[in-house]
């Protein structure tokens, strides 16, 4: 039985990065992965494909409707779905290639199977893995769970591939819907919604809530609502769906308004996008002790990520918290750096969410929602995309930079974007919120011209009311 400094069950983003960065610390290492390519949902059916979706719809929306105006002629313009398929195959191929190329390269042994725990030793761990040859054994002084998350289903309305489908499906649908019905106004129905949407097809999004991304700031989430909503995106929010009944034609969805109000709408596709779960399936998690709550998380020490069982960590989905690659790669060099006696580290408070719509909706700390709940006094700036001459001569002028900082010791405490290129743009956030600055050191650092960049130090010139253009 081969034995091994560190397990990983699970080659995701936060199970490969451990991986990775265990290796380079001198632990021998091992990753197990039951399904045949590594990068686990990100790299093949979550963040990588849907936005290579994204671009490839945005490139089609752009063509229809704004080259004219750049004096570009470009006749007919039609969308060849098979091929934009093709397309978002081949940049997965090439990113799970990449990924076999690091476990190489790092010497890494990947296990091609399902893994599980058998019991503890004195040694360590011994994990079964049951692949395709049968099942074998090894043992690990450390073991870290990273096997992440699935869809969630909901009983009713049960997936067929074709007329009620999951993300998993709309990533790889032949042909572009005449009307999409998605349940789930998160950022998966928002991101799927936003492709077919380009594409031609109409979209209603329900959703139970008074609004979407109900995690960002209120004024802000409003404004992204508005953007998507001009782009043709229906929203029936405060909506309960009932039932879902297939026809020959497609699908009759029943509703319910949180008034009580019953009403009926019709598609051809319906896609349950409700969020994601932990997966911990066919772990054996008791033969070691270690603990699933009723949610179906891992618990772990906050401080150290380990669950109840010594020698046994868990990151990413599996735990509580967002359940974002990023964060699952963060805790994953996390927990390789304390098994090798270095001082692990992440910072909750400056973890960036994003939706990659057009425009992009990016937000990283605290709303003014969640400061009012705290009791926190704060003073706020903002500043369109619109007098910005770069968004100018992109001919993106929707959106809006807001930061918002402590009153007292003008510290940033949050920073909200919608406005093109939000996804980059947080970047300078992130680095704000991880070093406490204050809204004055952005205010004061170059911003070179002309950049998008500019609009977030005019919002932080703001702050203090002294932005330049406004």
């Amino acid at each position: 039985m081969e034995s091994f400094d560190l397990a990983v069950i699970g080659g995701g983003p936060g199970g490969y990065v451990c991986a990775i960065r265990a290796a380079q610390l001198g632990l021998k290492t091992a990753v197990i992965e039951s399904n045949p390519t590594l990068g686990g949902t990100c790299v093949n059916v979550g963040c990588i494909p849907s936005k290579a979706l994204l671009d490839s719809s945005e490139k089609y929306s752009k063509a229809l409707h704004d080259f004219k105006d750049h004096g570009i002629q470009t006749g007919s313009v039609k969308i060849d779905v098979a091929q934009m398929m093709a397309r978002k195959d081949r940049i997965v191929k090439e990113l799970t290639d990449g990924l076999n190329y690091l476990m190489t390269k790092n010497k890494i042994t990947v296990y091609r199977g399902k893994g599980s725990f058998v019991r503890t030793e004195a040694s360590g761990t011994v994990l079964a893995i049951a692949g395709k040859e049968g099942i074998s054994e090894i043992t690990a002084r450390n073991v870290v769970i990273a096997t992440g998350s699935e869809i969630i289903r909901i009983p009713g309305f049960e997936p067929d591939g074709e007329t009620i489908i999951t993300s998993d499906h709309a990533i790889a649908l032949k042909s572009v819907p005449q009307h999409l019905i998605i349940i789930g106004g998160g950022v998966i129905g928002l991101e799927l919604g936003s492709v077919w949407n380009r594409l031609g097809a109409k979209v209603t999004v329900v959703e139970l809530l008074p609004d979407i991304l109900m995690g960002m700031d209120r004024q802000m989430r409003e404004m992204a609502r508005r953007t998507l909503q001009k782009q043709g995106i229906e929203f029936l929010l405060e909506h309960k769906v009932v039932k879902a009944e297939k026809k020959k034609s497609g699908v009759v969805v029943s509703l319910e308004t949180t008034a009580g109000e019953k009403k009926s709408i019709e598609g051809d596709r319906l896609l349950v996008a409700v969020g994601r779960k932990p997966y911990t399936d066919g772990l054996n998690s008791d033969a070691v002790g270690v603990k699933i709550n009723q949610r179906g998380r891992i618990a772990v020490d906050p401080h150290t990520l380990q669950t109840d069982a010594p020698g046994i960590y868990a990151i990413g989905d599996v735990i509580e918290g967002a359940m974002l690659a990023h964060r699952a790669e963060e805790e994953g060099v996390k927990v390789a750096e304390l098994l090798a006696g270095k001082s692990g580290h992440v910072n909750y408070k400056a973890l960036p969410f994003i939706v990659y719509t057009w425009p992009e909706f990016a937000w990283v700390g605290q709303s003014e929602e969640d400061l009012q709940k705290a009791g926190i006094e704060y003073k706020i700036g903002k500043f369109l995309f619109r007098p910005n001459g770069r968004a100018k001569a992109m001919n993106e002028p929707d959106g809006q930079v807001k930061i918002i900082a402590d009153k007292r010791t003008d510290t940033i405490l949050g920073v909200f974007i919608v406005g093109p290129g939000a996804s980059e743009l947080i970047a300078e956030a992130v680095v704000a919120v991880e070093f406490g600055a204050s809204a004055e050191d952005i205010a004061r650092s170059f911003h070179a011209h002309p950049t998008l960049s500019e609009v977030m130090k005019e919002a932080a010139l703001d702050v203090d009311k002294r932005s330049i253009h406004s």
